[in-house]
């Protein structure tokens, strides 16, 4: 072992498939300088909560329901700051973060979007990127700042697109490359290697 771990949260709304894999990345190596010390939904009936638990993970949930961002925002740091974490992991987290919670946490907060950023921005990626007629597409890890889907790219995959494709295939490919791409940008982050210049992100060492 090689140093304290880093805590990290995962915020998820839902299937939990990226925190799988970010579960199966930290936990197969005993040396990985993260370690997953919270997932946090919120939705109670999210898939992901299954998947932390039976990873001995700690789960909480706040429900959102009913509550205005800036509360629900201000619980979320509450929580996040009781349990000493260092970094946070969106996976497919539907809730939009205040400014003054990203502003924060800025730098110490990803994401991973279904698309090779900027394009294709928000949601039903996908379809627009049939519609669109564009060969490549792909994903991006990128930090969270307070525009959506906007903040500075860590890393990226690319997924071709085939004539014959449609949205369910495209999200399928999609979505086995986040797997691979979000372990590998959260050990970066986690190394202390990405360093934030303006836009861009320079990876150390």
């Amino acid at each position: 072992m090689t140093g304290v771990k880093r805590n990290v949260a995962v915020l998820i709304s839902g299937r939990g498939t990226n925190l799988r894999a970010l579960i199966d990345s930290t936990t197969q190596d005993a040396d990985h300088p993260a370690r997953i010390a919270l997932v946090l939904s919120n939705r109670a009936e999210a898939e992901g909560l299954e998947i932390a638990k039976a990873a001995g993970i700690e789960t909480a949930v706040i429900p959102s329901k009913g509550k205005e961002r800036a509360e629900f925002d201000a619980i979320l740091d509450t929580v996040l700051r009781a349990k000493d974490i260092d970094y946070i992991c969106l996976a497919g987290f539907m809730r939009l973060l205040t400014h003054g919670f990203v502003q924060a946490w800025y730098g110490r907060m990803i994401n991973i979007h279904p698309s090779l950023l900027p394009a294709f921005k928000g949601t039903d990626v996908h379809a627009r990127v049939i519609e669109s007629g564009t060969r490549f597409t792909g994903c991006s890890v990128h930090f969270v700042s307070p525009e959506v889907d906007a903040g500075p790219i860590i890393l990226q995959a690319v997924v071709p697109v085939p004539q014959e494709a449609t949205a369910e295939s495209i999200a399928a490919a999609v979505l086995e490359q986040e797997h691979a791409l979000y372990p590998q940008a959260l050990r970066l982050l986690a190394e202390g290697r990405l360093v934030i210049e303006g836009q861009r992100v320079r990876v150390t060492g």
